[in-house]
């Protein structure tokens, strides 16, 4: 019959055996001992001066006086002296002065690996798709003494890496690289219609503002003479429109949100013209921004206003001493939001 079990060394009572009590109780101390086993400490190499019965140390290499031949042991102090177990790969224990779980691996002690959580939730509910979910009033992502990146990685150029901003579950903000790997922020106002406000191209760095205001506007056609004043150029074929807030049809741009515009106008001007021109705002001429035009030279006139939501500018004819006679094909008006 064996003497000690195979496991944990635990001594057998055997057979007609005098004083049982002596093997069994050293049985329970082992089991004392190794039942939920918490250490001290893991880099102690000699036992503390004063140690207190039950204390369990896992002994450093390098061990000396009491403890010397039992690198890597346990160490537990019963009934006043030193029992030494000899862990087996694969035994756990916790060790209070690391506030963390050491592994026996055969040869020596080294932290437990954290094993994968499939979801995780923080005060929420965690599932398949937002496998991290957390409820708070913050999350505090730092460094740990220097830099601290957070990696959004996704499998293809096609696919998308962003961050979404919600309102009420539905979608209001997004930055990322969405289905290209070019960056881009866009905004919706119900989480169904989206406009991109600005771009970055991925292989040059360039930045476009796609949903920017912009538009340039002619009058296909030859000479034509204006002799009233107060009265609005005619534009009615748009070149460019983004936003479609230049209406073709009366000649007029209409701001879509406040800020600065600018607005220019180019073309050619006949030897006849003798007038002023300038920009009028929901049909108020501002005189205060007029250009004299004499003569047969070029049309060039920029002005900027700060315009409300929805406020609508024209260009036209301002005082006329005679009439402004322009080429209009070769005159166009553009407008576009700088800030």
């Amino acid at each position: 019959m064996s003497q000690r079990t195979t496991l944990l060394s635990m001594p057998l009572i055997q057979a007609g055996q005098a004083q049982k009590h002596v093997t069994h109780n050293e049985a329970l101390v082992i089991l004392d001992a190794l039942v939920q086993p918490v250490a001290l400490d893991a880099d102690r190499t000699e036992p503390p001066a004063t140690p207190d019965e039950g204390d369990r140390h896992l002994v450093a290499a390098g061990a000396a006086g009491a403890w010397a031949g039992h690198d890597g042991d346990i160490a537990v102090l019963a009934n006043g002296g030193w029992l030494f177990l000899a862990p087996q790969a694969g035994w756990k224990v916790h060790v209070r002065a690391l506030s963390a779980e050491l592994v026996f691996d055969g040869t020596l002690w080294a932290p437990a690996a954290a094993a994968p959580v499939a979801t995780l939730g923080v005060n929420a509910t965690a599932d398949t798709t937002n496998r991290l979910s957390v409820a708070a009033d913050g999350t505090l992502l730092t460094h740990e003494g220097g830099d601290h990146r957070l990696t959004v990685n996704k499998a293809t150029a096609g696919d998308t890496a962003s961050l979404l901003f919600q309102t009420g579950w539905s979608g209001r903000a997004e930055m990322g690289t969405a289905g290209t790997d070019g960056f881009s922020v866009k905004v919706s106002a119900d989480g169904t219609d989206w406009h991109e406000g600005v771009t970055v191209d991925a292989a040059s760095g360039v930045p476009g503002f796609p949903s920017l205001p912009y538009f340039s506007a002619i009058k296909p056609g030859a000479w034509a003479e204006i002799t009233t004043p107060n009265t609005d150029l005619p534009f009615d074929t748009a070149t460019a429109n983004v936003g479609g807030h230049f209406n073709t049809a009366t000649g007029a741009f209409a701001a879509p949100v406040a800020g600065l515009y600018a607005f220019l106008i180019n073309g050619f001007l006949a030897d006849t013209t003798d007038a002023r021109i300038c920009y009028a705002i929901n049909g108020l001429s501002q005189v205060t921004q007029m250009q004299v035009l004499k003569g047969p030279m070029p049309l060039s006139f920029l002005a900027v206003f700060a315009l409300a939501p929805g406020d609508r500018v024209t260009c036209r004819t301002g005082n006329l001493t005679k009439s402004l006679r322009y080429f209009q094909s070769h005159t166009a008006l553009s407008g576009w939001k700088i800030a």
